[in-house]
C-alpha cells in the first residue's frame, strides 16, 4: 500500500527528529506571517521572517548596546534587542502586587486581550503595570499559531517593566524543554513549515545563537518571591531538596536546554528534572490524589512557604486547592477561547476575567483537572 503524502511527510520528519510517525504533524502548506527570528552574527544580528511563504532577511550591524528590529510581518511592534541578561536570582523579596498566568501555548491574541483588560499593558501593548510584577509560569511553545509573537511580547515587557521599576519573570515549562530537546509532538504545523523555509530545524530556530534561545537559557524553572513559589508543574515530596537549592536546580535546567532528550533523562544530575511524573515541570500530584491536604501542608512547612503557584494542569478557572496552599493558574488559555489572571495583592488573592472584572478564586475539585 502506498503512503499518502501527509503520512510520508510525517515519516520523514520522524526520521529527522527521532519521534514516531504518528507523533509529528506534517508541515503546513502555507505560512502567512511568522517572525522575526533574530540570530547573532559576527558583526551584529540578522532578523528573519516568513511572509506569505517568502523568506525575508535583514542584516543589522551592531550600533551601541541595542539593536532595533523593525516589523516586517508576524510580531507587529519594533523590538529593542539588548545585551544578554544573566540568570536572575531564584529567590526574590516579597512585592506588594503580583499578576500571574501560564500555558499561553501560542494564543497571542488572547494573551494580549487579557493583559489589556487588566491594564498590564496599554493599547499599544507596552507595560503599564508600573512597579508590579508579572510571572508567566511556562509553556509558550506548541499548539497555537502565534508562539513567536508571544515570546517577543514577554521579552519586550521584561525590558519595559525593568525600566519602570517593575519586573516580568518567565518560568520554564515542560514544553520549552520538549521543543528544545526535539520532542515535536505538539508543534503547530505552521512552525514546521517556517523552519523548512528558513533552513533550520524548529528547535534550531531557538538555538543558542538566537536571541530568544539565549533568553530561554537564562530563565528559571523555579522562582520564589517572598513566601510564594512559582513553577510550572509542582514539587513532589521527594524533591524538596530541589527547592532548597533553587539556584543550583535552575542552573541544571538551563544547562540542559537543547541537549538530547535521552541524555538529560539518563544523566544522574538531571534525570529527575525531566521525569514525566514527578519532576518540577511535570508533577500533577496536588490535583490527582497523590498528595492530600496534610501532606501539602507538611511540604509547605518544610519549605517555609505560604503557597505554591503552578501551571501545567488545565483548569476552567484560576483555582485554589488545599486551602489556598496550591493555586492552579493554567486557565486553559491553550484552547483559544478564554483565560484568567491570578492577582496576589498584599497577600489577598483574586482572579481577573477576560472582561476586565475581578472575582474570588474558584474552588478546585480534586480529580477534575485535565
Amino acid at each position: 500500500m502506498t503512503l499518502r503524502p501527509v503520512l510520508a511527510s510525517a515519516l520523514l520528519l520522524a526520521a529527522a527528529f527521532g519521534t514516531s510517525a504518528r507523533e509529528v504533524a506534517a508541515p503546513a502548506e502555507h505560512v502567512d506571517a511568522d517572525g522575526p527570528y533574530v540570530f547573532l552574527t559576527g558583526d551584529g544580528h540578522q532578523a528573519q521572517w516568513v511572509c506569505d511563504d517568502h523568506v525575508v532577511r535583514r542584516d543589522l550591524p551592531a550600533r551601541g548596546s541595542t539593536t532595533v528590529v523593525l516589523p516586517e510581518c508576524g510580531y507587529p511592534h519594533a523590538l529593542d534587542i539588548g545585551p544578554l541578561l544573566s540568570p536572575a536570582p531564584a529567590r526574590l523579596p516579597a512585592v506588594p502586587r503580583i499578576v500571574a498566568l501560564s500555558d499561553i501555548h501560542g494564543q497571542y491574541g488572547l494573551l494580549v486581550q487579557l493583559l489589556r483588560a487588566h491594564h498590564v499593558i496599554d493599547d499599544q501593548d507596552r507595560w503599564s503595570l508600573g512597579t508590579a510584577t508579572l510571572v508567566v509560569a511556562g509553556d509558550v511553545f506548541d499548539r497555537g499559531p502565534q508562539v513567536t509573537e508571544a515570546f517577543w511580547l514577554l521579552y519586550s515587557l521584561q525590558q519595559q517593566a525593568a525600566d519602570a521599576g517593575g519586573a516580568v519573570h518567565f518560568v520554564l515549562g515542560n514544553h520549552e524543554t520538549m521543543v528544545l530537546y526535539r520532542d515535536l509532538r505538539y508543534v503547530n504545523p505552521k512552525y514546521l513549515k517556517s523552519a523548512r523555509l528558513l533552513g533550520r530545524t524548529y528547535p534550531g530556530l531557538y538555538a543558542a545563537d538566537s536571541v530568544i534561545g539565549q533568553w530561554l537559557r537564562t530563565r528559571p524553572a523555579l522562582l520564589q518571591i517572598g513566601d510564594t513559589l512559582f513553577l510550572h508543574g509542582g514539587i513532589a515530596a521527594e524533591n524538596v531538596d530541589l527547592v532548597q537549592a533553587l539556584d543550583a536546580t535552575n542552573a541544571l535546567y538551563q544547562a540542559s536546554l537543547g541537549l538530547p532528550r535521552e541524555q538529560v533523562k539518563a544523566a544522574p544530575d538531571s534525570a529527575r528534572l525531566f521525569d514525566g511524573k514527578t519532576s518540577p515541570i511535570w508533577f500533577r500530584g496536588y490535583f490527582d490524589g497523590r498528595m492530600d491536604t496534610p501532606q501539602v501542608d507538611a511540604l509547605l512547612q518544610q519549605l517555609r512557604l505560604k503557597r505554591i503557584v503552578v501551571g501545567h494542569t488545565s483548569m476552567p478557572h484560576v483555582s485554589t486547592f488545599h486551602g489556598d496552599r496550591i493555586i492552579a493558574i493554567d486557565s486553559s488559555i491553550k484552547n483559544g477561547e478564554n483565560g484568567e489572571l491570578l492577582f496576589i495583592e498584599d497577600g489577598v488573592l483574586s482572579r481577573g476575567l477576560l472582561d476586565g472584572s475581578r472575582v474570588p478564586l474558584a474552588e478546585g475539585v480534586i480529580g477534575t483537572s485535565d
